[in-house]
């Protein structure tokens, strides 16, 4: 559904929440592969650590939770390699929650950052994209998002949203040769997983999270998601009948 990467070298590519977990991961793996990559998010002694130094890799302070930083940090990213190929927002926060412990503000946080950020960016990117006439940007979403599922009321309804927003976007922005990419992990070793206090079927690393994205891309992949067992039964379960459905998930997690 999108052009194949056929060739990571050189590529200008600005990512979002490279500072940690799948991120940082897959900033290590672009450099790997030849890409120019600007890295950004909050913790800049961070980012420095990832950058290392590397001559390839450009370090651009943002915090994405901020309604007005993007037009300047959208410069800055455009002008370190002198343009961008891909931009790919993989900044997001994770609160695990039920009814019985809702807070608003909680979910507020939660969809400004996972959410509400990254039409603030594609305000900025998507024009930009366009006028060049090639390009590509790419959502981490979640395969939390295609179901409800226990503890997910927040972080599941976000990721919704994205699934939702890329595949919106790729009716408006393929049409003009800009490439769109959902990626939808499953459950990733990093920072926020760590918070998660049941069994976690499928549990990759950011490394082989980082391999399988790049592995999709460089396919044309729309749609990115891992690990394949996983990620694909809860696919299934997401387009049966609500009844059958939720049985089937109330006897898988015993909640």
């Amino acid at each position: 559904m999108n052009p194949p990467v056929a060739n990571w070298t050189d590529r200008r590519v600005w990512l979002i929440g490279a500072s940690s977990g799948i991120g940082e991961a897959l900033a290590r793996a672009l450099l790997d592969r030849g890409a120019r990559v600007v890295l950004s998010a909050r913790r800049v002694s961070a980012l420095n650590q990832v950058a290392g130094g590397h001559p390839r890799a450009a370090v651009v302070p943002v915090d994405a939770a901020s309604a007005d930083v993007w037009s300047q940090a959208t410069l800055a990213a455009e002008q370190a390699f002198g343009g961008l190929d891909l931009v790919i927002f993989a900044a997001a926060r994770y609160d695990p929650a039920q009814s019985a412990d809702f807070d608003p503000a909680l979910a507020q946080k939660s969809f400004d950052l996972n959410v509400v950020a990254i039409y603030r960016c594609l305000a900025e990117v998507v024009p930009r994209l366009v006028r060049q006439q090639h390009g590509g940007v790419a959502l981490v979403g979640s395969i939390s998002g295609y179901t409800g599922l226990p503890k997910a009321m927040i972080y599941g309804a976000t990721k919704a949203a994205l699934i939702h927003l890329a595949e919106s976007l790729y009716f408006d922005l393929a049409p003009r040769k800009v490439s769109v990419y959902l990626i939808n992990p499953g459950f990733v070793a990093t920072p926020m997983t760590a918070k998660n206090d049941f069994p976690m079927p499928g549990l990759m690393t950011p490394e082989d999270a980082a391999k399988a994205i790049l592995r999709g891309m460089e396919k044309g992949r729309f749609e990115i998601r891992f690990p394949r067992g996983v990620a694909g039964a809860l696919r299934f379960l997401s387009r049966l009948p609500h009844a059958i459905r939720f049985r089937l998930l109330h006897w898988g997690t015993g909640l």
